[in-house]
């Protein structure tokens, strides 16, 4: 216990936790590895093999010297860690990936490095770093047991003795680097059995991987690989280290300290001093995984797309065949993210047994080894959709489709380079530095003739002094340089230079090199430019950042009094002003920022913020704050608020400097490595053999050492926030209780029968994940139509008013991401890059083949439905699934399975059919049987129906989602112009013709064919009739404005009109243009077009109750109900008060103002605020209408518009006759201008009418900024005494004073008219 006691007192200030030695356990022997036999159990499972079989017994099919061993953890110190508790399974896992591996002399036994990390439940993190190596077995019964499975092998595969079938024969459980090894296998002509894959015990000498792993609570990966490293040396050298390995191990646990927040520490391990640093307070945190390599690896510009897609949350899958690679792109991208982190799923190196991981139906970061010569394409993964695969070895990546780009993204790449090209690293990815070997070759063991050494080393030196390869030098030239850095090997090696004829200068040339800069060795040198490389890399992307949520705080909503009640009410509450930071950033920041904001790094960004009222602030954000302060201090925002002008980051010189002066004026050194209180006799030193380590010794730590007694109190605290979000990740319990279940299955590996391990094991693992799916599609769909709702929401305390166009695309977009991962959950076998599409195309080839069958019988079940809209003179849509497939199959524009998938939903979502669609999907249970494992969310009968009910709420709001995003497709579209119910009124002689106009362009004039006159009957047997029309052009977007109108030929030329509608056939949006005017000469206002302003038509109350309900109607024209209001014949009608005239023009400037005010994508048809039934020209029609002498007896209705002709033809008479030369220059100019317009309104070859030509001429006067100034004309003109009554409105100073105020405002905006309302006007 006072071991433990000793051990754990010191461990938060500790450099290292543990020390651990995985290998062989000779006791046990051979073991086939049962991880092993469970992934070859799951992948038969996955491609639909009897399982059974495929695990049944031992693989004699591969040489033993190819197959997977179980390896184990022999030893580790100190016992336990209070911190950081010791997991057996997790280490050995990590440690050795693919368990044991074997080799002959003639094989290839470089030793390699690799690191890995433990994630804990709270979300803090544990590295290890791992050496393995290559030890001789010298137990005779494995020797044997080894011969016997090769002869039992022979036996199976009597051809495996050729060369060609023992290299082809590859496991998709390759021990660790064999695969990497076979390429340095020996030649053909030096091939004997064991080359080939053989072993004879009589002639070959067997070796197996053992691994030396260092665990620690940072990562200093750097220092970790150095220390591992002369440990390896001093086992291999041909004389002992200068003390027992003890000594360093206890050394490094228990008397070196975590060097302190800014300071750097140097420590001995057992042939050289190494040094480490840690960044101050107000520094990038430590992060050294070297950004050097992963650049190179896979180039700058791929590299930026790779941390896009990591801010975004996407799957992202690492492919390599070397696991350091892995982790070193890995810890790479994630350090990047500063001041974010990786909420998801985070497994830099995933164990083969581990690989339906992959199946995870959530975001990821994993690693995946590949295998030497394996084929991308023949990688089977589960989902693709919104998979990011990254390919390190071959330098490339394979992208989701449609996802927005990282502002600034040229600028960001050209800056990347130019600090990579001053370390002298290609921006371009391609071969990379070859990573430092960890082995150093001593001199004991040179088997290269001397001459070749020296040459190789004047090549090193080359290729150092011109760093053409980044520093970083291959395997053996490395060797060679480190063979020199001790004086007395430069002596011996000169002495051998001298004899063999190579100059000795070229030899103190590398000496010199290696002890550059005051005893300063080239790995120091290569250390320390790694870590200068690593932080301005880090800090070009930091400053971007620190520029783009400058102003965040602005944005965060304090609105909870305590800790406890924000940690209880988290879910509900509004947290971040979306809408309003949208706003408030430059339009090219739009589509990244709308998607990042959404993500949960960023909500668990702003949680933090919230939480740092009440508790310590996390550490990345009291770092990026104190950024964001001094940027304030020197105003680096305010001047740039809303530009989108890239800035440079500042601040690179000194933080590389910062860390210079840490590793060369070294503030700590760590007490010496010494003897310790040991028995004598044991751990005696034979070399090329780890040495059994005294445990006494190394599991209890200095009772006197002053780091002992300090604690940190930073670690000590409880991060109660992670433990109180739920987020959608694969968590912890869940991993580990799926390993230890794994690994119980091990015990029984000997029987061939496996089948109690799998399904149950599997609907364990998926659980979590389908209940995962199913939140997540509940907050999203609870979001969506919280954003949506819009005032009534902000009423229900909710949160903003409005949702922008650019917010409800990209929560769209990651519904459809959801979707396409809920489909992607437990695939029997994967067909396209899209699930859900795949799903469809099944459905549709089954469903047409039914289509056939029943087309060939006459009864019919009708699997579809007609809708029918509120007009009988619409005729009913057809809806189905299938439908909907094939609009969407017809659009060339969409090359993608993807992209169709996403095309699809946004159609039926506008639809109002989503919900439906898929419940009609799914209700086909054979097929979804067919597609998809048992416990694939799919086939959870009870989180499939609450899945589709939240789909279903979607309903009670009006998208527009498919119309606004394929902007260039053919769409069709059905008219039916509808006259008033009386027949005699419905017929016409003339030939009618009609304009649809909308937000995205218009359709041109339509000719209707003559008397396409339609009688339809409704259920009472009465007649209607209407005229149809089918036309076909691009998208015309949300419909706003119909021109209705007909060459006045023919006896019966008079036409009355009830209304026009208008239908998208592809999207079943329907509008209602009324109209209930004439068309006609000498009939009404003499109009022969008219101009119609249409609102989205309500669907059928007999519609379901969920498509009943929708958002709000648009505003539409001015029909019968405006004319009632308007006009006042013989006392019928209602006659509106002077004030609720002035509310009317007051609400309808007001509608124009707040158009302006939103971003100009969001804005809608100003038409409709223009000429809509509440629109500007209405409410002036009602002022000028007040008090107007209209109807006189025996005398055709007088209009507004004959009061304008004749106040104009009065200005003009009296303009020619002088009377107007004395009046001010710009009074007469403004009359000038009014009787230009109304004359060019006048001689227009438009027949639109009196109350047409009054609206276009206000139309006309709002956008020039006219109308102010033909007020007071009017008013002047003695004309209006003859036409207006005393009291009008007209003629009250005051009231006009007002209205030319309020009319003002309108200066402000720049008036854009619609093409169909000013056609034909020439000023």
């Amino acid at each position: 216990m006072s071991g433990t006691n000793a051990a754990s007192g010191a461990a938060p200030c500790r450099f290292a936790h543990y020390f651990v030695i995985c290998g062989i356990d000779t006791e046990t022997g051979l073991e086939p590895d049962e991880l092993a036999a469970l992934y070859q159990w799951l992948e038969a499972d996955r491609q639909g093999r009897d399982p059974d079989t495929a695990a049944t017994g031992e693989n004699f099919e591969q040489s033993p010297l190819k197959r997977t061993f179980k390896s184990k953890v022999l030893a580790h110190y100190p016992e336990n860690v209070e911190w950081n508790p010791f997991d057996q399974d997790a280490v050995n896992m990590l440690c050795m990936p693919k368990g044991l591996s074997f080799r002959t002399q003639a094989d290839s036994r470089e030793p390699q490095f690799h690191s890995f990390l433990i994630t804990r439940e709270d979300g803090s993190r544990t590295y290890g770093f791992v050496h393995t190596f290559y030890e001789e077995v010298t137990s005779p019964q494995i020797c044997s047991a080894m011969q016997t499975l090769y002869q039992m092998h022979q036996a199976e595969n009597p051809s495996s003795a050729t060369p060609s079938s023992s290299s082809s024969s590859s496991s998709s459980m390759d021990s660790l680097a064999s695969s990497l090894d076979e390429a340095d296998s020996p030649s053909s002509s030096s091939c004997r059995s064991a080359a080939c894959g053989g072993y004879d015990a009589s002639r070959d000498t067997l070796y197996v991987s053992k691994a030396l792993c260092l665990i620690t609570p940072m990562p200093f990966m750097h220092a970790c690989r150095r220390f591992l490293s002369q440990v390896h040396r001093a086992v291999t050298a041909s004389l002992p280290p200068p003390l027992p390995l003890e000594s360093y191990v206890h050394n490094i646990l228990y008397e070196v300290p975590l060097p302190p927040p800014g300071r750097s520490l140097k420590f001995h391990g057992v042939y050289e001093p190494i040094v480490c640093q840690r960044p101050g307070p107000g520094e990038l945190p430590l992060a050294d995984f070297p950004l050097g390599q992963t650049f190179p690896l896979l180039g700058v510009e791929n590299l930026v797309q790779l941390f896009n897609c990591t801010l975004l949350e996407m799957q992202i899958l690492l492919y390599s065949q070397d696991y350091q690679r892995l982790m070193t792109v890995a810890e790479g991208i994630t350090t990047l993210l500063f001041p974010f982190q990786w909420q998801h799923v985070y497994v830099p190196i995933l164990p083969a047994s581990l690989l339906h991981f992959l199946d995870a139906p959530v975001p990821y970061l994993m690693g995946l080894q590949s295998k030497e010569g394996t084929d991308r394409s023949k990688l089977e993964l589960p989902q693709e959709a919104n998979l990011c695969f990254v390919d390190i070895d071959n330098h490339c990546i394979e992208l989701p489709e449609d996802f927005p780009q990282f502002p600034n993204k040229p600028e960001l790449i050209q800056e990347l380079s130019e600090v990579l090209l001053r370390y002298g690293i290609s921006p371009v990815g391609g071969a990379p530095p070859t990573s430092v070997p960890t082995s150093t070759t001593t001199l004991g063991s040179v088997s290269v003739s001397t001459r070749h050494t020296g040459l190789k080393s004047q090549q090193a030196l080359r290729e150092l002094e011109d760093d053409g390869r980044n520093g970083n030098l291959g395997g053996e030239q490395l060797a060679v340089l480190e063979l020199l850095q001790g004086n007395a090997t430069l002596e011996r090696l000169q002495a051998l230079a001298k004899r063999t004829g190579v100059r000795v200068e070229a030899l103190r040339g590398v000496g010199g090199e290696g002890e550059a800069q005051g005893g300063r060795t080239a790995v120091d040198e290569e250390e320390l430019r790694n870590a200068k490389l690593n932080v301005q890399l880090r800090e070009v992307f930091a400053s971007r950042f620190t520029m783009m949520f400058a102003d965040y705080e602005a944005f965060v909503i304090q609105s909870a009094p305590d800790l406890e009640s924000w940690l209880t009410n988290r879910e509900q509450m509004h947290n971040f002003d979306k809408a309003s930071f949208l706003s408030d950033q430059p339009e090219p920041y739009l589509p990244f920022l709308s998607h990042f904001i959404e993500t949960q790094m960023f909500a668990t960004f702003i949680d933090n913020k919230i939480m740092s009222q009440w508790e310590e602030k996390e550490p990345l954000l009291r770092v990026f704050d104190g950024r964001i302060d001094k940027a304030r201090l020197y105003n680096v925002r305010a001047p740039s608020l809303r530009s989108s002008n890239y800035q440079r980051c500042t601040i690179l010189k000194e933080s590389a400097q910062a860390i210079e002066q840490r590793l060369l004026k070294i503030d700590h050194t760590a007490i010496h490595p010494h003897l310790l209180d040991m028995k004598i006799g044991q751990g005696k030193y034979e070399q090329g053999f780890f040495p059994k380590l005294q445990s006494d010794v190394l599991s209890v730590g200095p009772t006197n050492n002053k780091w002992s007694n300090r604690t940190a109190t930073a670690q000590r605290r409880k991060d109660r926030h992670r433990q109180q979000t739920e987020h959608l990740t694969l968590d912890n319990d869940l991993k580990e209780k799926y390993m230890q279940e794994a690994r119980s299955l091990g015990k029984n590996l000997r029987q061939p029968k496996l089948s109690d391990l799998s399904p149950a094991v599997i609907a364990q693992t998926n659980w979590k994940f389908v209940e995962g799916l199913l939140k997540e599609c509940r907050m999203k769909t609870k979001r969506m139509l919280v954003e949506k709702m819009g005032r009534e929401a902000v009423e229900l305390g909710h949160g903003e008013a409005n949702i922008t166009g650019l917010e409800e695309n990209t929560l769209i977009a990651s519904l459809c991401d959801l979707l396409e991962r809920i489909w992607s959950h437990g695939l029997q076998v994967k067909q396209g890059k899209s699930a859900l599409w795949s799903h469809l195309l099944h459905y549709q080839a089954r469903e047409e083949t039914l289509e056939q069958q029943q087309a060939e019988s006459p009864v019919s079940n009708g699997p579809e439905r007609r809708k029918s809209e509120s007009s009988l003179g619409m005729p009913s849509l057809r809806e189905s699934v299938i439908q909907d497939m094939r609009h969407i199959q017809s659009m060339g524009e969409i090359k993608t399975d993807v992209g169709r998938a996403r095309a699809w939903i946004r159609l039926s979502l506008e639809k109002k059919l989503l919900s439906q669609h898929l419940k009609r999907l799914l209700s086909r249970q054979a097929l979804t049987k067919k597609l998809y494992k048992r416990y694939a969310f799919l086939r959870c009968e009870e989180e499939k129906e609450q899945f589709l009910f939240h789909l279903l709420s979607l309903n009670t709001v009006d998208y527009f989602c498919f119309t606004s995003v394929f902007t260039t497709i053919m769409i069709p579209y059905r008219a039916v112009i509808i006259p008033i119910k009386k027949l005699s009124n419905a017929m016409t002689t003339s030939n009618p013709w009609v304009c649809v106009s909308g937000e995205l362009g218009d359709s041109g004039v339509r000719q209707i064919t003559k008397n396409v006159l339609e009688i339809t009957f409704d259920s009472a047997f009465r007649p209607h009739t209407h005229i149809d029309a089918m036309f076909k052009c691009q998208n015309l977007g949300k419909l706003t404005t119909v021109q209705l109108g007909h060459d006045n030929s023919g006896l019966l030329a008079k036409w009355l009109v009830d209304c026009v509608m208008v239908r998208n056939e592809i999207t079943g949006h329907t509008y209602k243009f009324p109209c209930g005017r004439w068309l006609g000469k000498g009939v009404d206002d003499g109009s022969l077009e008219r101009v119609l302003i249409g609102e989205l038509a309500s669907p059928n109350a007999d519609e379901d109750c969920g498509r009943g309900c929708r958002t709000p109607d648009m505003q539409h024209s001015p029909g019968q109900t405006r004319r009632a209001s308007i006009t006042s014949m013989g006392g019928r009608g209602y006659k509106p008060t002077s004030a609720q005239i002035q509310e009317a023009i007051g609400e309808a400037v007001n509608s124009i103002c707040k158009h302006f005010h939103k971003p100009e994508k969001e804005r809608g048809s100003l038409t409709i605020l223009l000429c809509g039934e509440v629109g500007l020209v209405g409410a002036l029609e009602l002022f000028f209408h007040n008090g107007f002498k209209s109807a006189r007896l025996f005398q055709k209705t007088v209009f507004v518009w004959d009061f304008v002709e004749k106040a104009v033809a009065y200005m003009e008479s009296a303009d020619q006759m002088g009377d107007m030369q004395e009046t001010a220059e710009p009074l007469g100019l403004t009359c000038v201008s009014l009787c230009h317009y109304v004359s060019a309104i006048n001689s227009s070859p438009r027949n639109i009418g009196k109350d047409g030509k009054f609206q276009l001429l206000v139309c006309l006067g709002a956008r020039d900024r006219l109308l102010i100034q033909w007020l007071p004309l009017l008013v002047e003109c003695p004309v209006i005494q003859r036409m207006y009554e005393e009291s009008a409105l007209l003629r009250d100073r005051t009231t006009v004073n007002d209205l030319i105020a309020v009319l003002q405002t309108l200066h402000d905006f720049p008036i854009t008219l619609e093409a169909s309302l000013v056609k034909g006007i020439d000023l």
